[in-house]
């Protein structure tokens, strides 16, 4: 069968933890109440313990997800004594390395770093493998402190810091649009750069297989971000901008809007547009959520816990056209959620899982792994949101039941029989299954794996513009299955 086939995927985190008081609730919530100012930061975590946190190993390919069913918990406190910063998908990259990613992405003269500060990072992206000269000449020169603090006491730029210490400023962008402040520029350059860095990385990991910049004909951006000014609010155009600083220089591009839905529904848009002939290459990816960093953090400090929301995480992921290598996307079985199904469980299940199976006269248990929203439950459990991928699995059991095909009493088990523990940062769109579409593209490569399904749901209702929820779904198979 001549379906697109996933040739490529990369995922990347970059440690952020001065940047957690500019997520949306610990912004708010510190606003409220400033006394919470020392207790966010002394539940912070150094780069050392966010690099060892076992979750971070599976999200850049170094443990498989499987594994963490065995680990003792909270994984927090027993870190992965073997743990790397870089990975066979990506890297974890510190946080100053990552202001010098915002300066290097930052097009209008919006990110100033502090002179001695920007040598040292200008110093440390010359021995990073993805940096070339040119790269760091863009870094331009540093901006003396009493400048930065000009900068913010009188015109409202965003203070950035590291290890206590002041060592730049975002700019806003304009004086009078509320669409271009500091705080929503840093958070549209932070996915810029991550995404950016996702890229980078696909094309240094498969440059042997003849995957370079140069092929790509169309970059779709997945993520929840909106780019935009006061007449065009959240009009983008973030793919193309990433592609402009990846090299993709015969590419254009688009993002694609659909809350945390938005990976899915990008993934079988590239597959369509690959299957149709209309480009030969398409790169989805999507980057960080600033907004979303901290959004745990209460629960975190009442359970006297580290703030894990404290990286922003990224993908890239290259479909192209059929071959007998890669897994491909069987486009005559994808499952979405139709304007007349309800929000039910049960009418989500329907619409994302046994419609496609039907299409194909297959049954629950003939999917061999579940992708859902991988949510770390590590970060949700302790503020009171529950284990988010086991209540997806569970539902999932439960319409295998329904149509006779698992027991009832072993509904518990299937998570782990065809599920996966969830290992994602909550980022909204990049928890949403792609996360282990790495991982299932090694395992189909390597014969360990015939079929998984990856579903993203969506919740439109957060628009204020509908009360309807939102699904898609596809079936990923193993060549020459």
């Amino acid at each position: 069968m001549n379906f697109p086939v996933i040739k490529a995927v990369s995922y990347a985190l970059a440690h952020t933890p001065d940047l957690v008081p500019y997520g949306s609730k610990p912004e708010r919530e510190l606003r409220k109440t400033p006394a919470l100012c020392g207790r966010l930061a002394a539940h912070l975590r150094t780069f050392d313990q966010a690099c060892a946190y076992p979750p971070h190993q599976v999200f850049i390919g170094r443990t498989p997800p499987e594994a963490l069913w065995d680990r003792e918990t909270p994984w927090w406190r027993h870190q992965d004594a073997m743990a790397e910063r870089w990975g066979p998908y990506g890297e974890i990259m510190p946080e100053a390395e990552f202001y010098g990613l915002l300066r290097f992405s930052d097009e209008f003269d919006l990110v100033w770093l502090e002179p001695a500060f920007l040598a040292t990072v200008r110093q440390r992206l010359r021995a990073h493998p993805l940096f070339r000269t040119e790269d760091l000449d863009r870094l331009g020169d540093g901006h003396a402190l009493d400048r930065i603090r000009s900068k913010i006491t009188d015109e409202g730029a965003l203070p950035l810091r590291h290890r206590d210490r002041l060592v730049g400023c975002v700019r806003r962008g304009h004086d009078e649009d509320s669409f271009l402040t500091a705080n929503i520029l840093l958070e549209n350059v932070a996915c810029k750069a991550t995404g950016m860095l996702a890229i980078r990385w696909l094309f240094e990991h498969h440059r042997e297989e003849g995957i370079r910049p140069e092929i790509i004909d169309y970059v779709i951006n997945a993520g929840e971000e909106a780019v935009g000014d006061r007449y065009q609010r959240g009009a983008g155009n973030l793919a193309k901008a990433m592609a402009e600083r990846s090299g993709c220089v015969n590419s254009t591009g688009g993002d694609v809007k659909a809350f945390c839905c938005g990976p899915i529904h990008s993934l079988i848009i590239a597959a369509g547009l690959v299957h149709s002939g209309i480009f030969e290459h398409v790169l989805v990816v999507g980057g960080g959520a600033l907004a979303k960093l901290g959004m745990k953090f209460r629960g975190h400090l009442k359970h006297d816990m580290p703030i894990l929301e404290d990286v922003l995480a990224s993908f890239a992921i290259l479909v192209g056209p059929p071959d007998d290598r890669n897994p491909r996307i069987r486009l005559d079985a994808i499952g979405k959620h139709d304007v007349r199904y309800s929000g039910s469980a049960q009418s989500i299940a329907r619409a994302l899982i046994a419609n496609p199976l039907d299409a194909l006269g297959r049954r629950v248990t003939d999917i061999d792994r579940y992708a859902v929203e991988l949510h770390n439950p590590e970060i949700t459990e302790p503020a009171g949101s529950g284990n988010v991928p086991r209540h997806n699995y569970r539902t999932i059991a439960s319409l295998g039941v329904m149509r006779g095909e698992w027991s009832r009493h072993a509904i518990a088990e299937f998570e782990r029989w065809h599920g996966l523990p969830g290992f994602s940062p909550t980022q909204g769109h990049v928890a949403s299954a792609v996360p282990y579409l790495g991982h299932a593209r090694d395992a189909m490569r390597r014969g360990d794996l015939r079929t998984a399904m990856f579903i993203g749901k969506g919740s439109l209702f957060l628009g204020k513009m509908t009360h309807l929820s939102d699904g898609m779904s596809f079936i990923l198979e193993a060549p020459n299955s």
